[in-house]
């Protein structure tokens, strides 16, 4: 587990009656009447966010060169898909490469309900719900059936359900075939023709970051990570563990299934080698991993520096190294893996604590806590102490 999350995760879950020592790096119980004091700079993190918002909220205003905002709208389509995929796989443990079904299915679907239904503009934005209502109805099966196995064979079996969405889509006539099918015609002004799905694509990321957000301090969301920490033990608590993880699996569906919406809509067509792309996944796992796997801003901050950087190799190398960002996001995978497993966020606020902590106590060595990995460490060995089974 992350830092504390985990001594949280078995804190709460905890049987009522039993008791055991405090997990490490809690510190101190605070004297009746008194209240911890409040960590410097606390106000920092909600003057950073509402800095952040505003700051994304006038981005076409200041640069309103048309490729600059096409790039602005992929990256934060792409924002909302880590964050989802995160929502899953960050909190749980069980990480997906299937998650681009969801991501097709909800494309496909925006494309052919807006050629049969005639919709066109405006008007086509309506269907983004329905995208993610259609992956939420998708998920259940995919997720009754993926979800029966533990996290290795899991990831296999998401590649292989995906692999038969790509087929489908491949073959069937509703979806065009190879063909693929063709996004409702716009009538908009060149100048602005973006902005629309700047805003909406704005709208959709700041949604499920704060789903994100939500689930991560709540109930739920300490039970996905005691399922992350560990299964069995978490099941001996009284999570059902089968039911939290279906859940979570269909709820991160939700969004992607809105992003591919909006993808198909802004790109103006959806083909099966696209929609359903073996590399998409790879993609948001890096960009979880890069940030922070399991943290809230980990895979927003990892699809801020990778999307970015693939739309300049395209632009830059579209004819001669079509897919070089691929190699690179390949070697930096690997980086990151190797270098910095924990991704950036995690890892700097490491830094920072360790670098607070000896500047509080001098000569101290960072202990367990500051070293990763000891929220469900500690929550481990307060389990074994109290007698819970581990």
């Amino acid at each position: 587990m992350t830092g504390g999350a985990g001594s949280r995760a078995w804190t709460w879950l905890r049987p009522a009656g039993t008791s055991g020592p405090q997990p490490a790096g809690t510190g101190a119980p605070q004297p009746a009447g008194t209240s911890a004091p409040r960590p410097a700079g606390t106000w920092l993190r909600p003057a950073g966010t509402i800095a952040l918002l505003a700051a994304v909220s006038v981005f076409p205003m200041v640069f309103t060169n048309p490729l600059v905002t096409e790039v602005g709208v992929y990256t934060l389509i792409f924002v909302a898909a880590a964050a989802a995929w995160n929502v899953f796989s960050g909190y749980s443990g069980y990480i997906s490469l299937g998650h681009a079904v969801f991501f097709g299915s909800g494309a496909y679907f925006v494309g052919i309900a807006g050629r049969d239904w005639h919709l066109s503009g405006s008007g086509v934005f309506a269907l983004l719900p329905l995208a993610g209502v259609l992956a939420a109805v998708i998920a259940v099966p995919f997720g009754l059936i993926a979800l029966r196995v533990r996290r290795h064979t899991f990831v296999v079996i998401t590649i292989a359900i995906f692999f038969i969405f790509q087929l489908m889509a491949f073959n069937l006539s509703v979806t065009g075939g190879s063909s693929g099918v063709l996004a409702p015609s716009l009538n908009w002004q060149a100048a602005t023709f973006n902005d629309p799905f700047y805003y909406v694509a704005l709208a959709i990321a700041a949604a499920t970051i704060a789903l994100s957000w939500l689930i991560r301090g709540s109930r739920f969301g300490l039970q996905l990570l005691a399922i992350r920490d560990d299964e069995d033990r978490a099941r001996s608590l009284g999570v059902r563990a089968m039911r939290v993880k279906l859940s979570a699996f269909v709820i991160s569906a939700v969004p992607m299934g809105i992003a591919g919406g909006l993808w198909m809509y802004f790109t103006g067509q959806v083909l099966p080698q696209y929609g359903f792309d073996p590399a998409f996944d790879l993609v948001v796992a890096l960009m979880a991993f890069l940030g922070g796997l399991g943290t809230i801003s980990g895979p927003v901050l990892g699809a801020m520096l990778l999307e970015p950087l693939q739309q300049y190799l395209t632009l830059q190398f579209s004819v001669s190294y079509q897919y070089l960002y691929l190699i690179v996001y390949g070697l930096l995978f690997l980086a990151v893996i190797i270098l910095m497993p924990r991704g950036i966020i995690p890892t700097v606020a490491e830094w920072l604590a360790s670098r607070r902590s000896r500047r509080g106590r001098p000569g101290a060595a960072a202990g367990p806590d500051q070293r990763g990995g000891a929220g469900g460490g500690a929550a481990t060995r307060a389990g074994a102490a109290a007698g819970e089974p581990s």
